[in-house]
């Protein structure tokens, strides 16, 4: 597979909390010139963004991130400003909590109310599956199959492990068929993007892209 694309296949991210407008920009004019398939930015970030590239650039940014339990309507709120600012794609965290307590209807009532805001828009659904049991995982492919979204997500990044190959291969087994995967966290090698990828994921979430694939080293996410 080439560099080209495999990049087109990237959320190209920075997430970092002390991300400077300098870095953002940077970010999208690798995103621009490298085609990849989208921006992941903190949600503050979306206007100045949308202002300064414009169509340029697909812009996708972070719901309840990283924690995962805020209430639904304080997503929903946060869905709304995303789309209203520019963004295209919503990455939202499940409330983890609700799924450690196997309250897994009551996610996937969250997961349904979150796309049924994001209309037509794409919504990726982070499971942040280092802190999950296999049955767990299994529960969380059933639910975001269930509620309509677009994609299941592995990690956020900030927590302790990020994309494995025997989760998305899990994943694999159990979301429905228009289900997309995304893998996130820990993708640091041209080895790493390229496996995934082979192994069925449609987006990988990564700040390092760009960098490995030209020969530099892997920083961040």
């Amino acid at each position: 597979m080439s560099n080209e694309e495999m990049l087109r296949h990237v959320d190209h991210t920075q997430l970092k909390p002390f991300a400077t407008w300098e870095d953002i920009e940077k970010l999208c004019e690798e995103a621009i010139a490298y085609h990849t398939a989208s921006v992941c930015v903190p949600p503050a970030y979306i206007r100045r963004i949308h202002d300064r590239f414009g169509e340029q650039i697909n812009i996708c940014t972070v719901v309840g991130f990283p924690l995962g339990y805020s209430v639904t309507e304080a997503k929903v709120a946060e869905v709304v400003k995303a789309l209203e600012d520019g963004a295209g794609e919503i990455d939202m965290v499940v409330n983890i909590s609700d799924v450690k307590n196997h309250l897994y209807d009551k996610v996937e009532a969250e997961i349904r109310t979150l796309k049924e805001a994001c209309g037509g828009h794409i919504l990726k659904v982070i499971i942040e599956t280092c802190f999950l049991t296999k049955e767990e995982k299994i529960a969380m492919c059933k639910a975001v199959t269930k509620a309509g979204a677009d994609f299941i997500k592995t990690s956020t990044g900030f927590g302790t492990g990020g994309a494995t190959m025997e989760d998305i291969l899990l994943f694999k087994e159990h979301i429905g068929p228009e289900v997309k995967i995304k893998a996130a966290g820990g993708v640091k090698t041209r080895e790493d993007l390229e496996a995934f990828l082979n192994a069925g994921c449609e987006r990988i979430g990564t700040s390092s892209a760009v960098g490995i694939l030209n020969g530099g080293a892997a920083q961040g996410y």
